[in-house]
């Protein structure tokens, strides 16, 4: 079944209810997110990024997953 971009955007924003998110993709398989959340101040890329993929509850793992590819984007706000 695809996956449409505001699925992906729900499922982040349980995660990161006061986050900023943008999901961009209408293939159902192809996105691009960009998160910005204070949660992720003081942490590296490598870890905002896997709190964000945590979020998708198994969306991307592995060929099964619904969500081929997704280009993330994550920062702490300015």
């Amino acid at each position: 079944m695809a996956v449409q971009s505001q699925d992906l955007e729900a499922l982040i924003r349980e995660a990161f209810p006061d986050a900023k998110i943008t999901v961009q993709g209408d293939d159902g398989a192809h996105f691009a997110a960009e998160v910005i959340d204070e949660s992720f101040r003081g942490k590296n890329r490598v870890q905002q990024q896997r709190a964000v993929y945590a979020a998708l509850k198994g969306k991307m793992d592995g060929p099964q997953g619904e969500v081929h590819a997704l280009a993330l984007t994550t920062k702490a706000p300015e």
